[in-house]
């Protein structure tokens, strides 16, 4: 019998290179990996379903998985980041600390994106800063291309603006106060500064507190693929651990530099310090409190239809990861 031919959609990562390349390949599987942006990949699958597997939002998974629609995740994370980071603010408006943003226009490029759900969600939780306090502007360059369509809360201020605008331009003009997502605005350094000035200190002393590492995407596969070969899940998952460790193993070659950073090796053994060995943790063990906040805060926000359990939402075969 010969071997399962699947397509799948991922981000261009070092933790996936060994899988673009075909150095790792998982059991049973052809593998095709095509290598898109994330807005690319999550509206191609969210909307037209184009992939056997994708890499794909993990807020937009829960807005759809609790919709009942015909995804299912395996406890992959190939997309992490500490979000204090990216949250901006115009110079002169009067914004020094968290609290000044109520009242004020924030951007945002899309509502239900989860780098916005995990900001919004450290507001409130550790600033006492809700989602209803600030005026939402939603749109810009990109943003009409959504993977999922979702209805705000009634309380929340809230409008769009046209794919023909420019979200950072209207910061640096004086239209927006505030902005918030996962792309540094081109305005940077121009007009526009970061909320948390020191975002390193602050995002690290907030893992030494939580624990959390902020999950952005995790990995679906088509439901009728996993009924269909129900060893299918558990294979794609060892392969994606095994080019995890690939990446890891390349990191720790201080014969020569795998990346253009001239401090590598100490910025490794910085981060190994600090998160242990393996800072991108697969598998549910390690990451039920992450994935769970997430939910919390995708339900609270008004995206979610309802809390989903861990259970839920990934393969059953791969619940003892």
């Amino acid at each position: 019998m010969g071997k399962l031919a699947l397509t799948v959609a991922l981000g261009d990562y070092d933790r996936t290179l060994a899988l673009r390349t075909g150095m790792i390949q998982p059991d049973g599987v052809e593998l095709n990996v095509l290598t898109l942006s994330p807005e690319e990949m999550f509206y191609r699958m969210g909307r037209f379903r184009e992939f056997d597997a994708s890499e794909f939002s993990l807020s937009t998974y829960t807005v759809r998985r609790g919709r009942g629609e015909p995804l299912i995740a395996i406890p992959v994370f190939p997309s992490r980041s500490f979000r204090h980071s990216s949250v901006y603010v115009r110079d002169g408006a009067g914004i020094a600390e968290p609290r000044d943003l109520r009242g004020q226009r924030m951007g945002v490029p899309k509502y239900h994106m989860t780098a916005a759900v995990w900001i919004r969600g450290i507001l409130e939780d550790d600033h006492g800063v809700a989602p209803k306090d600030m005026q939402w502007i939603e749109g810009g360059e990109g943003a009409s291309v959504k993977e999922v369509d979702v209805t705000l809360p009634p309380d929340v201020p809230h409008q769009y603006v046209g794919s023909d605008r420019n979200l950072g331009h209207m910061l640096v003009a004086g239209e927006l106060d505030a902005y918030m997502g996962a792309r540094k605005p081109p305005a940077y350094g121009k007009g526009v500064s970061r909320l948390f000035p020191d975002y390193r200190r602050v995002e690290r002393e907030w893992y030494a507190r939580t624990g959390i590492f902020p999950i952005m995407h995790t990995v679906v596969i088509k439901e009728e693929l996993v009924r269909q070969h129900p060893w299918l899940p558990r294979n794609l998952y060892a392969a994606f651990v095994a080019a995890k460790q690939h990446a890891y193993q390349r990191l720790d070659n201080t014969a020569a530099l795998c990346t253009s950073l001239p401090w590598q090796v100490a910025e490794a053994e910085e981060t190994r310090a600090l998160m242990g060995d393996d800072p991108f943790p697969y598998g549910i063990a390690r990451n039920r409190a992450n994935v769970e906040a997430l939910v919390g805060h995708s339900l609270r926000q008004g995206l979610a239809p309802r809390r989903l359990s861990i259970e839920e939402m990934f393969a059953p075969s791969l619940l003892d990861t």
